[in-house]
């Protein structure tokens, strides 16, 4: 308020025009009452000068809503003036000019104001002169037809004839903003009743025209009153329309709304499922190479217990071969020995003298083979030391194994199957010394070379192991084959010895106690090759009971892979009915959809002129019906081809241990009935 006060202060100092007192005050008394700023001038006689300055000074203002100048004494220059500010005003809606006896210059600035403004909704013109100056009210009648925002207008007393009531019916023909009309006391007669009867047949807004004092006949003014209420029925229909149509357009926006959210939530639980499907699927690669890793060192400790089993037998051979020599040397002995005691009686006196000299170096020739013998007691010892490192290494290995599969059990019931038995060919080896523990060894040793052949492509990481043990043995083999061979030349040389001194019996006496020193002590090996071959069986037990625990680690596995098989079943169960769920609800939808079609399809024949704006939102709706349907559809085969995904997996990594398993060495086993 204050600021427009001192806008008109400072316009009047610019073009040098006094300040008018009354007007000053009403603007310092102006007051805005539940939200209406008025500016009351009302019986104040404002002249040309102040007009201007007001028009000027509201052209841009913000501030005012309603103007009462009633009873102002304006002039035609004046009220010029304040009109074609007006004209640009956007704020102003109520503009009072009762009692000011304007004439053809104002009808034409009113004329121009409806043309250019476009936010007044109220104009008082009581108690002027308007339909004096048909020129001038011809103008002010062409810009009423062309408002766009007048809704109500007071036209009393302003002497319109029935020839203002024709130019006045012109412009209600093609108003379609103006409600209310007042042109009471104006002696518009029966032609201008006529004409307002026309108007109001082609006028469809107009809802209240006041008419008394006119002179006009009772049916004119009922014929008049009729369509008023045909226009106030139409008003209200329309009313009632837009209503709807604002709540339909509600409930259109909110279905929108929460078929948006459904679907921003379907789509978060797909995500969430293909996250949670991708991470179950790195789980099982991560499960399927620990039970690769864990199948490959079993198969690498199985290889070398079976390694460590051919070098066993290989030295149960060898020992079963060497007890062999000496009990065939033992029986030549004896026949020796009865051919020497035919002829002791006659060489004992020629034996006495040399008995000594023979009896010592016979004597060193006993200690240098207990030396050797040692020697090689020591050589074995540090093979079995090697072999007993080397069981450390495999049940430490035996210890990280944690996986296997169903198929392992049966291998492993194979295996321990033969493990039995040959326990029982062992026992009976031990107890025969004779040819049928020769043909079981023989037998045994074709079996290992074809298992060994078998398994040739499987043992690469141990091969430089077994290189070496085979080197030891080697090794070990040919410096028994070497003392085997000394000594035989040196009881060559006995022999000939006591075949050419047949009649030393004293010396022939120590030969034969040197030489059942020696079966001992081959005897004390065999025994030692038994406790061997028991402290093995003893071994095999505890394998045994290891393979045992890991079958049961197995079907623990098992059980927790079957699990995991029910929980990812289990999830995507839920998530196709979560699907079917939202496909129902969007049935509903659709439904729905069907029933506000039927609705708008009743409002169109009530109202063509909404038909096009409501099809258009229906349309639009099924078009996004039918996008979110098909996105569904999307998701259902993507969820469809995951699934597909993850049972080809699935097949796969069972038909990847199953072909390991059954290219592992235990599926060369097969047990002998």
């Amino acid at each position: 308020m204050e600021d427009f006060r001192r806008s008109y202060l400072r316009l009047c100092k610019e073009g040098g025009i006094d300040t008018q007192e009354s007007v000053l005050a009403q603007l310092h008394d102006a007051r805005t009452v539940t939200g209406v700023c008025r500016l009351d001038l009302s019986g104040q006689s404002v002249g040309v000068d102040t007009c201007g300055v007001l028009g000027r000074a509201l052209q841009n203002d913000t501030l005012f809503t309603e103007i009462i100048l009633s009873d102002c004494m304006l002039s035609e220059e004046g009220a010029k003036l304040l009109l074609n500010g007006l004209c640009s005003n956007t704020t102003v809606k109520v503009l009072d000019l009762k009692g000011n006896n304007m004439r053809g210059t104002g009808a034409e600035a009113l004329g121009q104001l409806l043309v250019r403004n476009k936010t007044l909704r109220r104009l008082v013109l009581e108690w002027n002169a308007l339909g004096m100056w048909e020129e001038g009210f011809s103008i002010f009648c062409e810009g009423l037809a062309s408002s766009t925002s007048l809704t109500q207008l007071d036209l009393r007393n302003n002497q319109m004839n029935h020839q203002g009531a024709a130019e006045l019916c012109v412009a209600l023909k093609r108003n379609s903003t103006l409600q209310e009309l007042d042109v009471r006391w104006n002696n518009m007669g029966l032609l201008g009743g006529r004409s307002l009867l026309e108007a109001m047949q082609q006028n469809r807004t107009l809802v209240k025209l006041e008419m008394a004092g006119n002179n006009i006949p009772s049916d004119t003014l009922r014929a008049i009153e009729q369509s008023m209420n045909h226009n106030a029925d139409r008003q209200s229909t329309l009313r009632d329309s837009r209503s709807r149509t604002q709540v339909l357009s509600k409930e259109i926006q909110l279905l929108k709304e929460e078929k948006g959210r459904q679907f921003l939530s379907l789509m978060d639980t797909i995500d969430r499922q293909k996250d949670e499907m991708g991470r179950s699927s790195r789980n099982s690669s991560l499960r399927l190479g620990q039970l690769k890793e864990a199948l490959s060192e079993q198969k690498s400790s199985v290889n070398s217990l079976t390694a460590k089993l051919q070098m066993t037998e290989a030295a149960l051979a060898l020992s079963e071969q060497k007890t062999h020599d000496l009990g065939e040397l033992l029986t030549r002995v004896k026949l020796e020995k009865t051919e020497l005691r035919d002829r002791q009686s006659r060489e004992v006196k020629k034996v006495q003298e040399d008995s000594a000299l023979r009896e010592a170096k016979l004597l060193k020739e006993v200690n240098g083979l207990s030396e050797k013998n040692l020697q090689l007691r020591n050589k074995l010892e540090e093979s079995e030391r090697r072999c007993k490192t080397q069981q450390d290494q495999i049940f430490e290995l035996k210890q990280e194994l944690t996986n296997t599969t169903a198929e392992l059990k049966l291998r492993l019931a194979q295996t321990e199957e033969r493990l039995d038995m040959e326990k029982r060919r062992s026992k009976q080896a031990l107890e025969d010394v004779d040819s049928l523990r020769q043909k079981e060894v023989d037998h045994l040793t074709r079996h290992q070379e074809e298992s060994e052949r078998a398994l040739q492509e499987r043992i690469l990481k141990l091969e430089g192991q077994r290189i070496q043990l085979e080197e030891d043995l080697s090794r070990s083999k040919a410096s028994l084959v070497t003392e085997r061979a000394q000594a035989e030349e040196e009881l060559g040389k006995v022999r000939a010895q006591v075949r050419l001194e047949e009649q030393h019996l004293t010396s022939l006496e120590e030969k034969l106690r040197a030489v059942r020193q020696s079966r001992d002590e081959s005897q004390n090996h065999c025994t030692q090759q038994k406790q061997t071959v028991s402290e093995l069986h003893a071994r095999v037990g505890q394998q045994n009971i290891e393979m045992d625990s890991l079958r049961r680690r197995i079907d623990e596995l098992q059980q927790e892979l079957a699990g995991k098989e029910q929980e990812k079943v289990s999830d995507v169960t839920r998530v196709r009915v979560e699907l079917q769920e939202q496909i129902g609800h969007l049935q509903a939808e659709r439904t729905t959809q069907s029933g506000l079609k039927e609705k708008i399809s009743a409002l169109e024949r009530e109202m063509k002129a909404l038909s096009t704006a409501h099809r258009e939102a229906l349309l639009d709706k099924e078009s996004e019906i039918s996008s979110l349907l098909e996105r569904l559809r999307i998701r259902e085969g993507e969820i469809q081809r995951i699934r597909e995904d993850e049972a080809q997996r699935a097949s796969f990594l069972q038909n990847a241990i199953l072909t390991y398993v059954q290219g592992s060495p235990l599926a060369h086993y097969s047990p002998k009935k």
